[in-house]
């Protein structure tokens, strides 16, 4: 069953879960950040985890630097757009 966990960061603290679903609700949230130029990554393993979260909860420190990563990739990726 599809997943998808939408985060948001503000740089002002650690990234917090503001959307999270299964099936019809992942396709949903992955179509909204579609159209809004959001980027996509696909990582199961970090889904899965950050699917326990609850919404509005911030991502545990244990989960930062692979947070960090897609951050920064999805940054890299962006630039080069430009």
């Amino acid at each position: 069953m599809q997943k998808a966990v939408a985060l948001k960061y503000d740089f002002s603290a650690a990234p917090k879960v503001v959307a999270k679903g299964n099936g019809l609700l992942a396709e949903k949230i992955m179509a909204v950040a579609k159209e809004n130029d959001v980027m996509l990554h696909q990582s199961p393993e970090l889904v899965e985890l950050l699917s326990t979260l609850e919404l509005g909860e911030e991502i545990p420190e244990s989960l930062y630097l692979a947070v960090a990563e897609v951050i920064a990739f999805a940054h890299k990726i962006r630039d080069r757009q430009w």
